[in-house]
């Protein structure tokens, strides 16, 4: 991947000057048009200078699939070489993804590669070839099956679910025959405590999963029976298939077989350590926290995010820690005590840690010990090292300033450095429109959610969070109900959710899901779907489609603020950013009747 910069010869793109959706035809000689909207066009984009395909041509003479900047770019995966990967999944397979969430970097002791490495300082790939020749009922050699050369793989393509044979063993009769074996009652005497005596164990040794996969045949699980009524409440209540509710009836089976005490309750780590055994995960904690069995012991993102930040290079003092850990507790949970604080979102908290990082670690190296040593010419100092009118400097100085405020209002610092210097203001951008054949094509997408998700922004101008966030009560008599607002709903917005609430009713019939955006993951719980659902499947963005709606609409009113803030909710700042472009010469409302979706 060549390295960003004026000189490189495969930078990224800009985008077109007049669609602002398409790549610049070419970089070097700069042209600041696609060949759809060059002066005198549109031309016929030429053929790819490497494959010769004519088709999806993206800039420099090249096509999506050969510029190496492109977002359909295919490469290997950094964490296990595999082929298959995108550049907007950070070059890495979904497999890889989870491991980096669970294992440190390290080196690899077989292949010599840096990489995540599991507890055996063996990296995936070395492990998933030490699996290829795996006999059953023995450990995997790792040693020997990366001797000579590794077996490379297609991404996405090593897990999937393995049907175990019945062992010759079992015999279907007596109680094997009862079809509610599951539903048996408990033994009167189970009790499952978070205080009881843990059996630890004197060397970690991880099971056979194909000893594992048979054992479960024959084991009559207590944890099982004590949460099948759970269980068949929420098959019952959130539309469970068959398979799935089996998945979970299993998943607490491996539970029971893989706990060193079963009268414990169960951790939520060990749940999660399912996935190599093939178990379920989601749906299982769901069951574990209403039967009040659960323990919670998985960081958040936020918080790993933190320690990765902060605690585990092991170089800051014990006081900075702790001070940072108050913080960090206050933001996520809030607070009562005076400075009362509501939480804050954990997207805010990983800016104001991304900010902290850098000026904490200058702290460190020039020997601060607390926080308590921190003077304002030592945050002055911190701060003019950072590029002025960056998002970085930007970050830092809210970070800061959330941090003293925190410890002053705790009494852990004598005084609050940050009283009295002014946050720098951040250069914002100049919206610009998008073009209205894209809005038109994505309106009428194949994809209903697509097509209604893209409507309720292109019409009224809703973000991208209250899109995913809102839920099937929130509209009543074709009028959305939205944060203190009545919005009547446009035409072409009621078609759309009249194809989108069939096509939920006919895949999900069944489903008790609030929310109106739903998906195969999300149906079978209360949870809303994630923040890129179903903006993955578009070529518009959420924000950029919302900032080409009020810019029409400022446009159209002739820079009528209190109108636009009014309809979209902004702030006076906000309202000035839109209000900015009226006068623009590249920005003149041009505008055909006709001419918007």
């Amino acid at each position: 991947m060549p390295a960003p910069g004026p000189n490189a010869a495969l930078r990224l793109p800009p985008k077109c000057n007049a669609c602002q959706s398409n790549r610049v035809a070419w970089t070097s000689p700069r042209v600041d048009f696609c060949y759809q909207c060059l002066p005198g066009g549109p031309f016929a984009a030429p053929p790819c200078n490497r494959c010769r395909a004519r088709t999806d041509y993206f800039s420099q003479g090249l096509c999506s699939r050969c510029h190496p900047r492109s977002p359909e770019h295919i490469g290997s995966c950094r964490g296990c070489l595999a082929w298959g990967v995108y550049p907007r999944h950070n070059w890495t397979c979904w497999s890889c993804r989870w491991w980096q969430s669970h294992y440190p970097k390290g080196t690899c002791t077989y292949c010599g590669r840096t990489s995540h490495v599991s507890d055996r300082q063996a990296c995936r790939l070395c492990l998933e070839n030490a699996r290829l020749e795996q006999k059953p009922g023995r450990a995997p050699d790792v040693a020997a099956a990366n001797k000579d050369s590794q077996q490379l793989f297609f991404a996405n393509m090593v897990f999937k679910r393995r049907a175990t044979p019945v062992p010759d063993y079992v015999r279907w009769d007596g109680r094997w025959s009862k079809k509610n074996k599951n539903q048996l009652p408990y033994q009167p005497g189970t009790r499952f405590g978070r205080h009881a005596l843990e059996q630890l164990a004197l060397i970690e040794m991880d099971p056979d999963p194909e000893v594992l996969r048979q054992r479960l045949l024959v084991e009559d699980s207590e944890l099982t029976r004590y949460c099948a009524a759970i269980v068949a409440d929420h098959a019952r209540r959130y539309g469970w298939s068959v398979r799935q509710r089996n998945a979970v009836i299993q998943s607490l089976r491996l539970l029971q077989i893989l706990r060193p005490t079963p009268t414990a309750k169960v951790r939520a780590s060990d749940v999660v350590a399912l996935r190599r055994y093939d178990g379920t995960i989601t749906s299982t904690l769901d069951v574990l926290a209403e039967a009040g069995l659960l323990t919670e012991d998985v960081p958040t993102r936020v918080e790993r995010y933190f320690n990765a930040k902060f605690i585990e290079s092991g170089a800051l003092p014990d006081a900075m820690r702790e001070h940072l850990q108050l913080w960090l507790q206050v933001m996520l949970g809030g607070s009562r005590q005076a400075p009362r604080q509501l939480p804050r979102e954990p997207e805010t908290v990983e800016l104001h840690i991304q900010g902290l990082a850098p000026v904490v670690q200058t702290w460190v190296e020039a020997g601060r010990q607390s926080f308590a040593e921190i003077s304002k010419d030592d945050i002055l100092a911190a701060l003019a090292a950072l590029p002025a009118g960056t998002s970085q400097r930007h970050f830092a100085e809210n970070g800061l300033k959330s941090l003293f405020k925190i410890l002053k209002g705790r009494r852990l610092v004598f005084a609050n450095p940050m009283r009295g210097i002014d946050l720098t203001r951040v250069a914002t951008s100049l919206p610009m429109p998008l073009d209205p054949a894209v809005i038109r094509a994505e309106l009428d997408s194949q994809n209903p959610a697509v097509a209604l998700a893209v409507a309720l922004v292109a019409f009224h101008g809703l973000t991208g969070k209250q899109v995913h966030e809102l839920q099937m009560t929130d509209i009543v008599d074709g009028r959305l109900h939205l944060d203190g607002r009545d919005i009547p709903l446009a035409a072409p917005v009621r078609s759309r959710l009249a194809a989108w609430l069939d096509h939920r009713n006919r895949t999900w019939p069944a489903t008790a899901n609030p929310h109106l955006l739903i998906n195969r993951r999300t149906a079978p719980r209360l949870v809303p779907s994630g923040p890129s659902f179903p903006w993955k499947e578009s070529r518009i963005r959420p924000r950029a489609l919302r900032e080409d709606r009020i810019l029409h609409e400022i446009h159209a009113t002739g820079g009528d603020v209190r109108r636009i803030y009014d309809l979209f909710g902004l702030s006076v700042e906000g309202a000035t950013r839109y209000l900015k472009t009226v006068e623009h010469p590249d920005l003149r409302n041009e505008d055909q009747p006709g001419t918007r979706p």
